[in-house]
């Protein structure tokens, strides 16, 4: 397998700039997500990694070596499209050997590592079936078959299971993950799902307008998001944003919104003027004893838990608590926010003013 490592990569379409100066690294056996939404550049960097498009400027180096303007073929990687690009006059068994006996492999050492891959993938069964017939999930497996058996340096997969339903996606999910732990291969994986992201990848770069805005592991991503846009674009419900005219400064360890004082974790840069405090939905809690209140909207139950929407003197805020707890749409509640988990953003550029995020701890791009 192999790293791959993009240096200030760029790619241009007449006047249309789709990826701006992208520099983050794939390290060697890792599952690697480019997360965003539509049009934000993810697969346009995929393709370029692929060689199926050149970068009008910057490096891409595939185990070391440089291969930017190296056409697809001369880089030992496997794609994986999201509509699964099967042959479909073969059969299950001929589209996993179509790509070894290409190369010059033996039918017989073809046959072999078919079967052994069959076997890896549950799909021995449906060998000599055609693939015309066969269902989303197994047309995937097949796809995933035909990628494996070459036993590529990495594997590029371009949304490869959003065309399945929403069971078969899942499940796929998980058994993609736990081939990938088997086989420890490098793989590289667009999806536009932060579930998704969340959920499978070691590493995750989230784009937008063809910028990195960050790259981290899935955690650090979710707790201290680098901008408000990746505050926004990874949580469900997303990062509440309680805008605060103001001044902060190098060594701050407070806000204040509406008279009440918060803790946030030291600043490490200043700003002043339109500022916002960021935190998650469930970590904000009711307490009778806050000064700082928020009046109740609407109510949502998920079994143990509900989301609870509130007005606040800030703008409006949605807070996770337990189903249990009793809430009446128009009631006044008192709000608490967990000092360890806020973030300050700038009101003008949306960047956190947190430390480990300016500083490229977490890989703000």
């Amino acid at each position: 397998m192999a790293q791959i490592r993009i240096d200030k990569v760029r790619k241009e379409f007449g006047a249309f700039t789709a990826v701006q100066s992208s520099t983050f690294t794939v390290e060697d056996g890792e599952f690697f997500m480019l997360l965003g939404p539509s049009g934000c550049g993810k697969t346009t960097t995929l393709r370029m990694m692929a060689g199926l498009d050149l970068p009008t400027s910057g490096q891409i180096y595939i185990d070391g070596e440089e291969v930017g303007m190296k056409p697809a073929s001369k880089r030992d990687i496997a794609f994986v499209f999201q509509m699964f690009a099967l042959y479909p006059h073969m059969n299950v068994g001929r589209n996993l050997s179509y790509p070894l006996l290409s190369q010059g492999m033996s039918r017989a050492d073809a046959n072999k590592r078919v079967h052994e891959v069959a076997t890896i993938l549950g799909i021995e069964d449906i060998l000599k079936s055609s693939v015309n017939g066969l269902s989303g999930g197994d047309r995937q497996r097949v796809a995933l078959g035909r990628a494996i058996v070459r036993e590529p340096k990495a594997f590029l997969m371009d949304e490869p299971l959003g065309a399945l339903d929403a069971e078969f996606r899942e499940r796929m999910a998980e058994e993609l993950r736990a081939l990938h732990d088997r086989m420890g291969a490098t793989t590289v994986y667009v999806t536009h799902d932060q579930l998704e992201a969340m959920q499978m990848g070691d590493k995750i770069v989230v784009m937008n307008h063809g910028v990195v805005e960050q790259f981290g592991i899935p955690q650090d991503i979710y707790d201290w998001p680098a901008t408000r846009f990746v505050a926004d674009f990874i949580g469900s419900p997303s990062m509440n944003f309680l805008e605060f005219e103001g001044m902060v400064g190098s060594g701050y360890d407070a806000v204040e919104l509406n008279g009440s004082r918060f803790a946030v974790p030291e600043l490490r840069e200043g700003a002043e003027g339109a500022l916002v405090l960021g935190v998650r939905p469930e970590h904000i809690r009711f307490s009778d004893t806050s000064d700082y209140r928020g009046m109740v909207l609407a109510t949502e139950y998920l079994g143990t838990d509900q989301i609870v929407t509130l007005e606040t003197h800030n703008g409006e805020a949605k807070a996770r608590v337990s189903s249990a707890m009793p809430v009446s749409v128009g009631e006044q509640v008192g709000l608490e926010l967990d000092a360890r988990t806020l973030t300050v953003f700038s009101g003008e550029t949306g960047r956190a003013l947190r430390s480990a995020a300016n500083e490229g701890v977490l890989g703000h791009g």
